[in-house]
This record gives C-alpha cells, structure tokens and sequence, in this order.
C-alpha cells in the first residue's frame, strides 16, 4: 500500500451503528457542513484530531478478525478523499466492505468526481450515506442515519447507472 496519512479524531474497533455488521469505524477529522445538532461536533476543526498512517490503520483492522468492514465517518471523508481512497482498495483487498458517510449528496459528488480524489473514494465505497444532518428531520427510525432526508445508496450501482440508487441496510 502506497504510504498515506489521514487526520483523524478517533476510531471505534467494534462498532454496529455505522453500517451493516460489525465495523472498524474511522471518524476522520475536518468538516466544512458544521450541521446544527452534528453528533460530532469536535470533528469539524480541520486542524483537530491527530494524524495517523494507513498502515496503523490497516494493522488495527487486521487484528479484529470478526469485522464485516469498515466504515468512514466524519468530520467529511471526502475532505481526504484521495488518502481514504488508497486505504479503502487495501480493506476491500482483505475482503471488508466499505461504508462512507457524507454531507454532501451523491449527485454533487458525482457531478466533481475529478475533484481531489472524489470519485476514487466512490469507487472503493459499497455503501453511501449522503446529506447533510437536519436537526429538524432528526429521527431514530432510520438505520444508520441521523436524519430522514440522508440516503442509503448502493454505491457502486449508482456510480454504474448514474444517478443515486437507494437500498434497504
């Protein structure tokens, strides 16, 4: 694996909130939605957190042999798309899924899929959960989503079809 560093503010080795069975969840650091209500808010300062290597990471997910994958939370993964993105190929190279959370939607995405590593993320990514978190819409009926206006897509189908696909968690 190509040497890569992300700024993070912490991980979670065990976790069955972030995705579908048991994830390794990586919370990385730097957010610029600052949604009111965030359930992280010490992860939008972009100069917050602490770096870490991907091969660090890589060793703390390999040593957990009852994952299912691995899931990118925020602050905003695609803040540092093109270093999540190598380490991504590398989890889905040990047979993990991966899952990725973001603010913004999958149409914006996909519309700068050039831009600092956007869709090489979206590439490595099975699952997306987009849109940013309203407080308003905040609900506890929708499976690893905050807010009922956030989306679970089938990421690589919406990348083959070109348009966000929706799926059940």
């Amino acid at each position: 694996m190509r040497e890569i560093s992300i700024r993070i503010a912490g991980t979670i080795n065990d976790s069955i909130v972030d995705g579908p069975g048991i994830r390794f969840t990586i919370f990385t650091q730097g957010c610029p939605h600052n949604c009111k209500g965030c359930h992280n808010p010490q992860t939008h300062d972009f100069d917050g957190g602490y770096v870490v290597t991907g091969e660090r990471l890589i060793k703390k997910i390999k040593s957990n042999p009852l994952l299912d994958g691995v899931t990118f939370s925020g602050g905003e993964p695609f803040c540092q798309a093109e270093s999540l993105a190598v380490l991504g190929e590398k989890i889905k190279s040990m047979g993990l899924n991966v899952v990725t959370y973001t603010g913004y939607k999958f149409e914006e995405l996909y519309e700068n899929m050039d831009k600092d590593g956007w869709g090489k993320l979206l590439a490595v990514t099975d699952f997306l959960i987009d849109g940013e978190f309203v407080i308003k819409l905040k609900s506890w009926n929708t499976k690893f989503r905050g807010s009922s206006n956030q989306r679970y897509l089938d990421c690589r189908e919406s990348l083959r079809l070109g348009r966000a696909v929706e799926c059940e968690p």
